[in-house]
């Protein structure tokens, strides 16, 4: 039986639970997965919430459990992550390049609320938008300065954000999934990374899960 175990919301929906997943695949570790269907309690949130606070005391997924701890949150149970499996160059190794990662992963994390809004994930869809809403679209623009910069700075060092595959690129991931559903115009440079991404066998995978879903 694994020592860890992933509670994460909907394949299709769930965001904040990508994350987490693309990075506990990246270390190759075992772990379990517990699903709390969002989507088919929609309209009964007390019981979802009911549900998932028997896993989180935030009441909110993602959740890692990992032998007697419950870490919450998605930044978090990627840096407890990074810590238990040094190895795995989950940051950069570089202080500065690591700096920079968790920078943007923070903004990520923290900001871009009128993509949520506008552009929420849903994963297995194409609903290409004639016109982007404009507070999405200073979104879309910021996303894509944040790419073009850390591939200028990082490109030889391999396709990833910060060269290799870092927690970054797992924040950034769920995006891709956005633009790749409503299709705003991005640059060349956008397009390659988002490729990149979209080819994981991780995030395969998980689409994959988000199409059996009803």
């Amino acid at each position: 039986m694994s020592e860890f175990t992933l509670v994460i919301g909907n394949y299709n929906l769930s965001s904040w639970s990508l994350r987490p997943w693309l990075v506990l695949k990246q270390t190759g570790v075992p772990f379990g997965t517990v699903k709390v269907d969002l989507k088919t309690h929609a309209d009964k949130p007390p019981e979802v919430k009911v549900e998932i606070l028997k896993h989180s005391p935030s009441g909110r997924v993602p959740v890692l459990k990992h032998r007697g701890l419950t870490i919450w949150d998605s930044l978090a149970i990627c840096e407890y992550l990074a810590e238990t499996f040094p190895e795995k160059n989950l940051w950069p190794a570089s202080p500065a390049a690591r700096a920079s990662a968790r920078s943007v992963s923070a903004e990520m994390h923290s900001g871009f609320m009128g993509m949520r809004t506008h552009l929420s994930m849903n994963m297995r869809s194409s609903l290409p938008m004639k016109e982007i809403p404009s507070a999405a679209q200073a979104d879309v623009a910021r996303i894509q300065e944040i790419w073009r910069s850390c591939r200028e700075q990082h490109g030889a060092q391999g396709p990833y954000l910060f060269g290799q595959f870092s927690i970054a690129d797992a924040f950034y991931a769920p995006v891709v999934s956005r633009f790749t559903t409503y299709a705003p115009k991005v640059d060349d440079v956008s397009k390659a990374y988002m490729e990149t991404i979209w080819k994981l066998p991780a995030m395969q995978e998980w689409l994959e899960e988000a199409k059996k879903e009803g």
